[in-house]
Order: C-alpha cells, then structure tokens, then sequence
C-alpha cells in the first residue's frame, strides 16, 4: 500500500513591483511549484504584514486566464487585436532584422518606451538600457508621472528627499496635501492613524473629498492648480503671526528677503479668490502650522505627485517644500516633508545602465507625455528621423499618456514597426506587430529602491515563468546577442544585476535573508541644515527658476464659457493607473468608468444619478455613467481611471480629453489642468 507524500508550503521573500511609495515587502507561499497566496511580510516594520487589495490578489493576475502565455504576431489590421502564435526564435530573429535595418539608416527612428509597470532596477532599465544605450536609439524623457515635482523638489531641498515615513506617527500637526493616502498610500496612513491617537491634528488638502480627506479633521478642497497660492498665503501668515523660525531661516536658507517680499502680496483674501476657499481656511490652517511649530511641537506635510500635474506644478512644488524651512520643522524627526524619498538611495546607475555604451553618440530625446504627437511628426531638421519603431514595456500608453486619440493614430500607423512586452493584451498591445510574454515579479530577480521609505527591498522569484514567458532582462539579452552586441555585460544574470545595483552600499547578504535593508540615513536629515543643494541650504530663491509662483492653469475653467468645468483624473481605487483593470474581482469592486459630479452642476444640466454622459472639449468627447456625489465641489469633475480604453463605452477613456502641454518645469504632463463641458447623453438614455 503506497502513502502519497505532503509537501510542506515553502515562503518565498520578494517586493511589491507597482508603482506606489509603499514598496511593500512580500511572502509568497507556494505549494508544490504554484503560487497559492501573496501576502505581507510581517517582518518588515513598514508592511507590517498588510498588503492592499490589489496585490493581495496578485496570484490572480499571475494566473489570471488571459495572461500571454506565448510570443505573438499581429495577422489583422492594428489596433483589430488579432495574432497569432510564433516561436521565440522566429518573434527574435524577425525584431531584430527589423532592428537592424532602421538603426542601419538612423537608430534614432528606434524609440523605447517604458515607465513603471515594475519599478525594479533590473527589470525595469537594468537591461534595457544597455540594449537601447548599445544601439543608438533615441532617449525617453520619463515625465509622464513625477518630473514637476521632482524639478520643484530638486531646485528647493536639492534632490528627492524628506523626513522618514515612520516619524509622521510621532507628529503633532500632519498635512496630507494632493494624496489619497487611504488607497494610495496605505501604510503611510497607519502613521497617521497612530499620530491621530496621539492627539495630532490632520489636515488634507485635495481638490476632491477623497476617502482620505473624509477622515482627516479638516479639508481644505481648493480648485485645481491652486497650491501654490494656497502655501504662498500660508507663508504670508506665518510672516504677519510670528510663525517663522528667523534662526533656522538665517542658518539654513537661501533667498528669503526675496520671497518674503513675494509671500506678502498673496493675503488670505486674495489666495480664497483664487483657491476658490474661505480665506478663514487659510488662515486657521495657517495659524495652527505656525502655532504648532512655535511651541515646539514637530509639524508634517504629507506631499504627493496629483498637485504638479498642472501648469504650474513646478511652482506649487517648490512653494509647499519651502514651508517647512520657514517655521524650523526639519529640526525635528516627525517635521519636514516628504514627496519622495528615492534621492536617498546609493544606486549604482552607472554600472546598471551603462551609458558608457553610448561610445560617444548623443541621441535626440523624445519626451513620452507628447507620444501622441511625436508620432505624427514628420522628419524634419529640428524634429530628426520619423518614428520607425517602439519597443514598448512597462508601460501601456494608448491608454495613459494624455489626447489618447492623437496616441491612437500614431500607434495606428502601418509604416511604424512596435513591439511589446507585457502580461497581457492591453490597449498598446492591440498595435503591436509582436506581443512578447513577460514575467511577472513572482517569477524573476529584481532589487528596488522606495519612494515612501528607506529600505532597499530585494524579489527573489518564487515560482518558474508560466508559460513561455521570460524576463524583461533575458527578452533584452537576447535581442542583443541577435543584434551582434558582443560586450559581456549583456550575460550579466538578474541576480548579478541585483548585486551590483547597491554594490559596495548595502550588504546583499541581509537582502537574501530578510529580503529587506534599511539604509543608513539620520533621523533628522537637515536638523542642522546640511541640505544636498549646491548652498547646502534650503533654496527659496533657485538660480534657474528664481521664486516659487502661482502659475494659473492652462485651461482655466471659468476662462471659457465652452468649457466651464475643470476635470481632474484621479486613480480609481481599485485600480494602479492602468494595472489591475483587467484583474476580474477587482474591476467587480470598481463597477465600470464614472464621472463624479456634484448635484449642483448635474441639477443646472439635467444629469441623473447613473445617467450616461457626454465630457468634451476641442480634443474629443468621452462618454460614461455619471455619479452625483459629495466627492465634486462645484465646478470641478472628476474622471476616474485609468481604464483601458477597449472596456469604455466607444472605446475611449478619459485620456481622450487631456493635453499634451507641458508643466512649468521637469517637462510633466497637465493631467489635471484641463477644461471640459458635461451633457446628458440624450440619444443613449432615450434609446
């Protein structure tokens, strides 16, 4: 009589891939070489064992029905979604062909196109970027989610850095500006929760009434593209109520006469006009920052990317990471302010990326938040070669980068050859002429950095490819070795390039025990000043941008009787800009596209509650189910996303309304800087 034998469940260490600062620490169970549940690792102090619902579902996704199990070739028109099933060898030998003729003429008509669907160092450029560096293909400006704000941050406290995330709980005074902590940023919000417990007082300041703002003491609901009037306003009363620390601004700043000068022309008054918020707001958030910090209690800003998606985005970064200076919070380790924290982290980009590769080329460089455009263009002296090629991964961007259907045309075009890598058929695959199986994060080596803490997070994989799927890396490696790139850093392993990413600053060791490592940062960064600027101060006045402004948006929405309404397009909760969507039981939890609108503007157009609508402008029309709801102050709408635009009503989503134009500074698409007008659709509801 035989006895079957049981094989114990093993855990795999990893990291959450997806772009959100949490950077979560994972434990994958696999029971006999399947992934059976995703979960939290209770070891690491910021994930604390808690996963949000869309990565505790991630054993869905890997295994999800539709995942692209083989290499592909289009056989329809593009854009049709049809194509058949080809060999590996036959998908390589045919793109790199293809490869070769274009670089032959000018390898800058060859563009990558890539942002964060992983946001490890390996499988995101660590490859890649040799491959792209090798051939001579145009540079991607990657702007499409953070440059605004990263330029405003860069030419104010010198780089990507703030106070450590786990000190919020020990703040007195936390504001939450331009960030939904609750669905985006979940374990920032077990800080703040513990800060509330302890008496602090939260504030959030949001152009919608998120879940976030619901559960803050106060909100501050200001239109969009207002905060750097809002925190010049701020500035002026810390100035008229002593709520500045003069000897933390004479040690530690640069250009305060200047922008004191400036601050005191925005009174409450003027910011309310322009914020469209009572300026007894303005003042009470202003008096109770100051307060807060003269008595000596540490006092903390929560800053997120949504408010520099605007024109002015630049601007109203610099202002907000100013304030801190001005009432001394970065004394303390629970004050300051944190945007980003990735500027604290010692890669190696150099050894990863090899630029080196380049050997003296200087290709042009194509920013993606203009893809609609440039893939249109012409040849031309200024422009260069025509777009012949993209190799897409990474990313999905007919449906995310802005005037969708500008994006759809220049994927649409038959002379333009584009591959992609993915997991699955998404929007940008329908027009790819090879679809190419990639793995995902519980199936390869990565190493990442964080956005929203300090430690460096390493993912080993926990079970083998599905399918005939393969690394973003081993696709790139093999491209190479086709292309005839014979240098040996295109045979580095992926656990070689995990190694080398932090060499020499982090012992690799700790990460293959624990899986994580935290770096070794003060807990006070600029308690004495020291800031990474060129000054080594705090600069109010930069060289290059002079003082922080208001810039007012493009599209004004009260500007322009066509289009009274300003729309933004925050994330749907259940949904990570287009990831996700295609995840069944969390687009069940999501429902289908919405428009949220508040009963004031639906009342003055007819709108019912679950109608379908019409949101236009000069750059297209979208349509969708409407939602009356608290969440809109009047004036403003809010178009949910990112769906993929195959399951919109028409085949659109709310892209299909946003701009190409440009931010103040960091080069940053205007996501939330656009003017529409909503109509009930009558022909749709009386059909």
């Amino acid at each position: 009589m035989s006895t079957s034998v049981v094989t114990l469940p093993t855990h795999v260490r990893g990291a959450c891939p997806h772009d959100c600062p949490d950077t979560c620490a994972l434990l994958t169970e696999v029971q006999d070489g399947v992934a059976v549940r995703v979960r939290g690792n209770p070891a690491h102090a910021h994930t604390h064992g808690t996963l949000c619902a869309k990565v505790n579902k991630y054993t869905e996704r890997t295994y999800h029905p539709e995942r692209l199990l083989y290499p592909m070739k289009r056989v329809g028109a593009k854009g049709a979604g049809q194509f058949e099933r080809v060999s590996w060898d036959e998908a390589l030998s045919d793109i790199a062909q293809r490869l070769k003729a274009i670089a032959a003429v000018d390898s800058q008509a060859i563009l990558p196109y890539s942002y964060a669907g992983t946001m490890g160092l390996a499988q995101s450029e660590g490859m890649a970027a040799r491959f792209f560096h090798k051939l001579g293909a145009s540079f991607l400006d990657r702007t499409i989610c953070a440059s605004a704000g990263t330029e405003g941050l860069v030419h104010t406290l010198g780089g990507k850095v703030g106070m450590k995330v786990e000190f919020f709980a020990e703040s007195k005074l936390i504001i939450i500006w331009g960030s939904n902590s609750i669905t985006s940023n979940l374990h920032f919000w077990r800080y703040v929760q513990e800060a509330k417990r302890l008496g602090a007082k939260i504030w959030c300041i949001d152009p919608r009434r998120s879940e976030t703002a619901e559960k803050c003491h106060e909100h501050v609901q200001l239109l969009p593209g207002t905060d750097a009037a809002l925190a010049l306003a701020i500035m002026h009363e810390l100035i008229r109520n002593d709520g500045l620390d003069d000897d933390y601004i004479a040690q530690h700043t640069q250009g305060w006469p200047a922008l004191k000068e400036r601050a005191l022309l925005w009174n409450p008054e003027r910011a309310a006009q322009v914020c469209g918020v009572p300026a007894a707001q303005i003042i009470q958030i202003s008096r109770e920052y100051g307060q807060a910090a003269k008595r000596g209690e540490p006092v903390a800003i929560r800053l997120n990317y949504g408010m520099q998606r605007v024109r002015g985005g630049g601007n109203a970064a610099r202002a907000v990471a100013c304030l801190p200076a001005l009432v001394g919070a970065w004394r303390h380790r629970a004050g300051g302010l944190l945007l980003s924290s990735s500027g604290m982290f010692p890669v190696n980009r150099a050894a990863l990326y090899r630029p080196d590769l380049l050997a003296g080329k200087t290709p042009r460089t194509i920013n993606m938040s203009t893809i609609g455009d440039d893939l249109l263009r012409e040849a031309s002296p200024e422009f260069g070669s025509k777009i012949q090629a993209v190799i897409v991964y990474n990313s999905n961007p007919v449906a995310v980068a802005p005037e969708s259907g500008k994006v759809v045309k220049g994927f649409a075009r038959e002379d333009v050859f584009t591959v992609v890598l993915e997991h699955f058929q998404t929007d940008t695959a329908d027009y790819a002429d090879y679809i190419l199986p990639a793995t995902t994060q519980l199936e390869h080596w990565d190493v990442h950095l964080a956005y929203g803490h300090t430690d460096v997070m390493l993912n080993q994989p926990a079970i083998g490819p599905v399918g005939e799927a393969k690394p973003n890396t081993q696709i790139f490696r093999e491209l190479a070795a086709l292309m005839g790139f014979a240098e040996p850093c295109f045979a580095d392993s992926d656990e070689q390039l995990c190694r080398m990413a932090f060499e020499g600053a982090v012992d690799f060791g700790v990460l293959l025990k624990d899986g994580f490592a935290p770096l070794n940062v003060p807990d006070a960064p600029f308690a004495n000043g020291g800031f990474p600027t060129v000054s080594g101060k705090c600069e109010f006045e930069s060289k290059q941008y002079g003082l922080p402004d208001h810039l007012p948006n493009y599209e004004v929405a009260s500007s322009d009787a066509r289009y009274p309404l300003a729309m933004i397009s925050p994330p749907a909760r259940n949904f990570l800009n287009s990831t996700f969507v295609n995840v069944k039981s969390l687009r069940d939890m999501e429902g289908e596209p919405l428009l949220e609108i508040s009963a004031h503007d639906a009342q003055q157009r007819g709108i019912a509650d679950g109608s379908i609508v019409k949101i236009f402008n000069d750059r297209g029309t979208y349509r969708c189910k409407a939602q009356i709801s608290q969440r809109a102050r009047p004036g403003v709408v809010h178009g949910l996303g990112i769906w993929w635009r195959k399951m919109g009503l028409d085949g659109k989503n709310v892209n299909e309304l946003t701009s190409q134009l440009l931010t103040d500074m960091g080069r940053g698409p205007v996501f939330y800087d656009c003017a529409v007008q909503v109509s009930a659709d009558v022909a749709k509801d009386t059909a």
